[in-house]
């Protein structure tokens, strides 16, 4: 996809997917802002991507509505909003710590509606955001991922006729080789990762770069708004 003399801010581009679709938006020929919580980690990615004239980063709490509103209002108006970012929380429920279920909430759902209110974009723009596998095949422990994926589909549906004629769409990946796994699953992770390969139709796991496609997609066709494309090799047949 041709993005030359576009802007595209991508949240959460510091790393995993977020890093993976800026990749692809910078070889497009976009110019990038990086919006993460940590400096160091935005500095490190500026720097794996090149071409630093064309990436900015800016530092920023996106479940905090006055660093979204000071994000949008300091920057220029986007062709494209990203949003990857997320605190991923996985409990039984019986044990479930509220207050970190509550960050899940914060991180996917409520920044999403902050990304929504403020994001200044140009004509013909669109948001993108990010759901995920766990909203159509929940897991133990999952509850609160699968419920915020779930009201994250609802949501795009409503914004694409609020927003109208922005486009809204979500991507919603399976199982992703990004920096989350080697926290979740530590050493387990590539016995996981073997498994679960073994299941889908597609007979691996995906990468960032998989869902950077799709992204792209969703930028650039512009006949396309309120849906969400499921990126996740087969998960959901399985």
């Amino acid at each position: 996809m041709n993005l030359e003399n576009q802007h595209v801010v991508v949240i959460g581009g510091s790393s995993g997917i977020g890093l993976g679709v800026a990749e692809a938006c910078l070889k497009g020929g976009a110019s990038l802002t990086l919006v993460g919580r940590s400096p160091q980690k935005l500095a490190d990615a500026a720097a794996r991507l090149g071409a630093t004239h064309r990436v900015r980063t800016f530092a920023a709490d996106v479940t905090e509505e006055a660093q979204v509103r000071r994000l949008f209002e300091e920057h220029p108006p986007a062709h494209h909003v990203v949003v990857t970012a997320v605190h991923g929380h996985y409990q039984p429920i019986r044990q479930l710590e509220i207050a970190e279920a509550r960050r899940t909430i914060d991180s996917k759902l409520v920044a999403a509606l902050h990304v929504a209110k403020y994001a200044r974009l140009e004509p013909n723009g669109s948001l993108l955001f990010t759901t995920g596998i766990a909203s159509d095949r929940p897991g133990p422990g999952g509850s609160v991922v699968a419920a915020v994926n779930g009201a994250l589909v609802s949501l795009v549906r409503a914004l694409a006729l609020e927003l109208a004629p922005t486009r809204v769409n979500a991507v919603s990946p399976g199982w992703i080789d990004t920096p989350f796994w080697d926290r979740f699953a530590g050493d387990a992770k590539a016995q996981r990762f073997e498994q679960h390969a073994r299941r889908l139709p597609v007979a691996r796991v995906g990468a960032p770069s998989d869902i950077a496609h799709a992204a792209l997609f969703l930028m650039g066709n512009g006949f396309t708004t309120g849906e969400v494309v499921h990126i996740d090799g087969g998960h959901r047949l399985v």
